[in-house]
C-alpha cells in the first residue's frame, strides 16, 4: 500500500521484454534504507516487486497484465519514473490510500499554466467514471492529486509548485499518457451499489441532503 507522495524521481536503465513480459531496470536513490529483494515499489504508480536491487536502483519483472493495463510498456531508457515505496504501518498517509492497481490508462488533454502552477485536463475513461468525483482523490501516475473539476468525459486537477518539479507530472503535454488509478474506497461502494455506474458525486450530494 503507498499514499502518493513521491519518494524520489528515477531514471530507466533498460526495459528488456522477455516471452509475453518483461523486465524494467531502474536507477534510483532512496534517502533511508537500500532497497530489498521482494520489497514493493510503486513506478508510475504500479506496485512492483524489487527482484534484484543493486547499489544504483533494482529491477523489477512486468507481467502481462501489467504490460496490456498500464504505460510501463512504453518506458525507455532515460526516462524519469516517480518512485514511492510501500508504507510501514507507522507511517503517516499524507495523500490517500493507494494500492498500486492501475485501473486504467488515459491522456492528456490540455495544459492550463499559471502562475507557478497548472491546472490539467484529463480524458475521464467511461468504465471508472462512476469511481471518480468532485474534491475526491485520484493517483496518475503514483502522485495523489485531488479532482478539482469534473465534466462529461474529463476531469482537471492543479498541480502545485512542488508536485511540477519532484514528479513526472509536469512535463505532460497534449496526447501524453499516464496511469489512473481511482479511489479504493469508491471501489467498494460502487460494488456495495452492486456495479451500477452510478455518479459517486450525484450518490454524496443525495446523502448530504438527506442530512441537512
Amino acid at each position: 500500500m503507498f499514499s502518493g507522495l513521491v519518494a524520489a524521481l528515477g531514471e530507466v536503465r533498460a526495459l528488456r521484454r522477455r516471452g509475453r513480459g518483461a523486465v524494467v531496470e531502474v536507477r534510483c536513490a532512496f534517502s533511508a534504507e537500500p532497497l530489498a529483494a521482494g520489497e514493493s515499489v510503486a513506478v508510475q504508480g504500479v506496485c512492483l516487486t524489487v527482484v534484484a536491487p543493486d547499489g544504483e536502483g533494482f529491477s523489477a519483472d512486468l507481467s502481462p497484465e501489467t504490460l496490456s493495463r498500464t504505460t510501463l510498456g512504453t518506458l525507455r531508457p532515460g526516462a524519469k519514473v516517480n518512485l514511492e515505496r510501500s508504507l510501514r504501518l507507522d507511517s503517516r498517509i499524507g495523500g490517500h490510500i493507494v494500492l498500486g492497481h492501475v485501473d486504467a490508462t488515459t491522456s492528456v488533454v490540455a495544459v492550463l499554466p499559471g502562475d507557478g502552477f497548472q491546472a490539467v485536463r484529463f480524458a475521464l475513461p467511461g468504465a471508472v467514471a462512476g469511481e471518480v468525483a468532485l474534491k475526491g482523490s485520484v493517483a496518475l501516475d503514483g502522485v495523489s492529486l485531488t479532482v478539482a473539476a469534473l465534466g462529461e468525459g474529463w476531469f482537471d486537477v492543479a498541480l502545485i509548485p512542488t508536485t511540477i518539479s519532484g514528479t513526472t507530472l509536469g512535463k505532460l503535454g497534449p496526447g501524453d499518457k499516464v496511469n489512473l488509478e481511482t479511489d479504493v474506497l469508491a471501489k467498494y461502494v460502487r460494488r456495495a451499489l452492486g456495479g451500477q455506474r452510478r455518479d459517486l458525486e450525484s450518490l454524496l450530494s443525495g446523502l448530504s441532503d438527506e442530512t441537512d
